[in-house]
């Protein structure tokens, strides 16, 4: 089967639509304080729940805060997140990023601090892999598939293996929110900082101990406009058939 066979199956306006929304989803933090209608999040959260999962497990919750008053709790927290990231990582431009353009990212990212309490949405996507089920045999067969270097050396990794398999679990799911809000003309950005004081984000939300927390999702109207993203170009990231 040839392309024009896969893509004589599509609407004809399909491919453009969607790839003119990801090649205009730039991370957008400065929202305005109007409210984003339940209906309009549920949609969101529809959108997240139809991507991926692995092993079809659908494990995922997500925590959707709009009371202003959660959200001025949150707001300590999240400035002292984005303190020690800009004091840290966020110090510098990545390499290959324009000082001035890194500078008004960092504007962008401090305005979104110090006004975090009117942020008119939060999602919170979160994610428990069950506990696996490990037999005798099975064990043996795994070990004898693998061989015993790769065997051991899953033993040493197995750390990072969980935490990506939970990861591919639920951020395929994220970033389906992400298209969808910004189809629906809403900004949004996905951060990770909350992990920082997972344990205070948690508390103040009443996540269970036992789940992980994986984005910290601000959703609302944007304040500016959407544009073309900045990414290098596909020459220079693509590998073909070996690196």
């Amino acid at each position: 089967m040839n392309t024009s066979d896969v893509l004589s199956d599509a609407p004809a306006d399909a491919d453009p639509a969607l790839f003119a929304t990801m090649s205009t989803m730039r991370a957008m933090r400065r929202l305005r304080p109007e409210p984003v209608p339940d209906e309009v999040l549920d949609r969101l959260i529809q959108a997240a729940v139809w991507g991926p999962s692995g092993g079809n497990m659908q494990r995922y919750e997500y925590v959707v805060v709009t009371d202003p008053a959660v959200m001025a709790e949150l707001a300590p927290l999240w400035k002292r997140c984005v303190d020690a990231y800009l004091a840290t990582t966020g110090k510098y431009a990545p390499a290959g990023m324009d000082e001035a353009a890194y500078g008004r990212m960092v504007a962008a990212i401090e305005y979104q601090r110090d006004h975090f309490a009117e942020t008119p949405a939060l999602v919170i996507p979160c994610y428990r892999f069950p506990e696996p089920r490990i037999e005798e045999e099975g064990m043996r067969r795994y070990a004898e598939a693998l061989g015993a270097d790769a065997t051991a050396r899953m033993g040493r990794i197995q750390e990072r293996f969980s935490a990506l398999a939970e990861g591919s679990c639920v951020y395929p799911g994220v970033q389906n929110l992400l298209l969808a809000a910004r189809g629906l003309g809403l900004a949004a950005n996905i951060t990770i900082w909350h992990l920082f004081l997972e344990e205070e984000w948690k508390a103040v939300l009443g996540i269970p101990e036992e789940m992980n927390t994986f984005a910290a999702i601000p959703v609302g109207w944007p304040r500016g406009r959407f544009g073309p993203v900045s990414r290098r170009p596909v020459a220079e990231v693509v590998h073909r058939d070996r690196w």
